[in-house]
């Protein structure tokens, strides 16, 4: 006699899943806000528009898209990608905090 049979592997798959997708979100932040900052100082300085423009659609669309892909698979996996992106918010503008005069 096991202790996890055949029938609660589904739950337990995603359950092992869900630090992957906050990892994934954690990645997907720091992207996504270093991006952020790139782009803001870019529009800041006077730099190229259209090149902007573009890292900014192309920054939400690989945001949306990703976590899109996550709600395809449950609110746990979307949760726990989302709770990434915030983790990654919160140490991105740290540490822009601390490197700005």
């Amino acid at each position: 006699m096991s202790v996890i049979s055949f029938d609660d592997l589904p739950a337990l798959a995603m359950f092992l899943s869900l630090p992957a997708h906050l990892a994934a979100g954690i990645v997907l932040g720091v992207f996504y806000f270093r991006s952020l900052w790139w782009n803001a100082r870019l529009f800041a300085l006077g730099g190229r528009a259209a090149m902007t423009v573009a890292v900014m659609i192309g920054r939400f669309a690989l945001l949306g898209g990703l976590l899109t892909l996550a709600s395809l698979e449950g609110a746990l996996p979307l949760l726990a990608m989302a709770f990434g992106v915030l983790i990654a918010r919160c140490a991105v503008m740290r540490r822009v905090q601390k490197a700005a005069p």
